[in-house]
């Protein structure tokens, strides 16, 4: 059984609506980062990055979001979360995801972790400040040039569409008004109507 390694407000939730939307067999356990597990030995075992999600396969362990996404997608094929038959397209479905993950999550962590790039005080409050602005122009793009709608590649729901509820997700705790993106936010509120997103979400303990 597939065993995913998550932690509230984290990319796990993308994963793990995906996985329930594949309707795959598998179980969850929470990492805690509050007394920091994720840098125990055990954890470290599992995943040496130190990070979640982390989904242990009968094949061994997979991270970063946008691998898991595509395993999900190839896993359960009948589920239809990405055109697999259609290169081009699968490959739209991966650059989205891949600016999702390299882009626009870097751009948000440097709200709350910049001391990942800097030691000095000023440089972290300094990326602090300007990370929502950076923010900001990444979903200005998402929203005039990269969502199709009503789902981000159209019509058809595919692992964008649980990667971009996530990271949406983030806008207001940063500080950002997601009502200035109206098809990023109708999309974040049709999500939050799918059943399983609202499962991992009961899950989850989040409201």
């Amino acid at each position: 059984m597939l065993r995913l390694y998550y932690f509230p407000g984290t990319v796990a939730l993308a994963v793990q609506i995906a996985l329930e939307d594949a309707g795959a067999d598998f179980e969850t356990e929470r990492v805690d980062f509050l007394s920091q597990q994720q840098r125990s030995p055990e954890f470290l075992a599992i995943n040496p990055k130190s990070r979640v999600p982390a989904l242990v396969t009968d094949r061994g362990v997979l991270t970063e979001a946008p691998a898991m996404l595509t395993y999900i997608a190839q896993t359960w094929p009948e589920a239809g979360l990405a055109p697999l038959l259609d290169p081009f397209a699968l490959a739209q479905v991966q650059a989205f995801n891949t600016y999702l993950c390299a882009t626009v999550h870097v751009a948000a962590a440097h709200r709350h972790r910049g001391y990942r790039w800097a030691d000095d005080p000023v440089a972290i409050a300094d990326m602090r400040r300007k990370s929502p602005e950076v923010v900001t122009e990444c979903f200005n793009l998402i929203e005039a040039d990269y969502f199709k709608g009503p789902y981000v590649m159209g019509e058809t729901y595919t692992i964008c569409d649980p990667y971009l509820f996530t990271v949406a997700g983030w806008l207001e705790r940063d500080g950002i008004d997601r009502s200035q993106f109206p098809k990023v936010n109708a999309h974040f509120q049709r999500m939050r109507e799918r059943a399983s997103v609202r499962k991992v979400l009961a899950d989850w303990g989040v409201e």
